[in-house]
């Protein structure tokens, strides 16, 4: 793999080309990207900011031929003073670690994905939106680039950072379909699904462009042993409130252990709800009062209707909700608009 090369500055403040009224989540190419590698059996040491552009691959990479790689997802925030603050970054680069040990490739160490999240938000900086406006999504991968043909772990590693602004994920409310057919994790500990590798998300592709071709927002999974509990939706986790409790499934190897998810539980306890982390039925979450999503993408989204098969679950939504009450407390951290009592952001600005 050979990044591209040119000079690098210090991330100009000069004003991005950006209609920040109009941002949503697309990709919107930026300046640079931060890039390290390591070959098997070595330890990663320093990366450097590239660039941003096409990257050359091997055709016989690990990550072409057989999947090897996962990827992280994070945001940067403006504050109202001009910080720009980072939420956990800690926590992505240990889920990284998780992954990259289940996914048999060396990774960076907490610090080292720190440092390096730090150095592409402060090369990008002038893509960083207002307050208000939107965030700048970071997208670390850690894949194995170097060629092979027999199936065995990538002779090489490639540690890469891009970043885009992002606007909202979803508009609004959402209207789930459960899906009854296609499973997006194994039952149990034994699969993929408690880590963020690639081969988990395009086997989704079919269930989700058949649920928003019927006007549906996204897709909930069930579990693939017995289809009669709730697991994640294509990219985010859920929750479901019923009076003062509120449930979400466990950590059993299938769910993603989302930070947002850890956040959320943790602020929903400091509101006196009780949260319990277990199975949830389908059944119990058509008698839910409230239902709610949570993602590094769509923050805390209020779910307005579930479907299942002939039925369909109309939910609580607007302001006076547990979920809107969650998502302004959280933003808020994430902005700097409330105070992080809780020591979640660095500053890097």
């Amino acid at each position: 793999m050979s990044p591209p090369s040119g000079n690098i500055n210090n991330g100009s403040e000069s004003a991005a080309e950006v209609n920040w009224d109009e941002l949503g989540f697309n990709l919107v190419t930026t300046d640079y990207m931060y890039v390290m590698k390591c070959a098997k059996g070595d330890k990663f040491s320093e990366g450097s900011l590239l660039p941003y552009g096409n990257i050359e691959i091997s055709p016989s990479s690990g990550i072409l031929n057989y999947g090897q790689g996962i990827f992280e997802g994070l945001k940067a925030h403006r504050t109202e003073d001009g910080r720009i603050l980072l939420f956990r970054p800690d926590e992505n680069g240990l889920r990284m670690k998780r992954g990259a040990d289940r996914m048999c490739m060396p990774s960076p160490s907490v610090d080292q994905f720190v440092n390096a999240v730090k150095q592409t938000v402060l090369a990008n900086k002038r893509w960083v939106p207002p307050v208000g406006k939107g965030s700048l999504y970071l997208r670390p991968l850690l894949i194995g680039t170097g060629p092979l043909l027999g199936l065995a772990p990538a002779p090489e590693y490639t540690f890469l950072i891009y970043c885009s602004p992002v606007g909202s994920y979803h508009k609004g409310a959402l209207n789930l379909k459960v899906e009854d057919k296609l499973y997006r994790a194994i039952s149990g500990s034994g699969g993929t699904g408690g880590i963020k590798s690639v081969t988990n998300y395009a086997p989704v592709y079919t269930a989700i462009t058949d649920a928003k071709a019927n006007g549906f927002s996204d897709v909930l999974f069930l579990d693939s042993a017995t289809g009669k509990y709730i697991e994640e939706a294509s990219s985010c986790n859920v929750f479901v409130v019923k009076g003062n409790t509120v449930s979400t499934p466990s950590l059993d190897g299938t769910i993603l252990p989302g930070i947002t998810r850890k956040s959320i539980i943790e602020l929903a306890i400091d509101l006196g709800y009780q949260v319990m982390e277990r199975a949830v039925s389908v059944e119990e979450m058509l008698v839910a009062d409230e239902m709610f999503c949570t993602g590094t993408a769509v923050v805390v989204n209020s779910v307005a209707s579930v479907s299942y098969k002939e039925t369909t679950r109309d939910y609580k939504t607007g302001p006076e909700t547990l979920s809107a009450k969650l998502r302004k407390t959280l933003v808020g951290i994430q902005t700097g608009c409330l105070e992080d009592t809780k020591s979640w952001t660095v500053t890097i600005s």
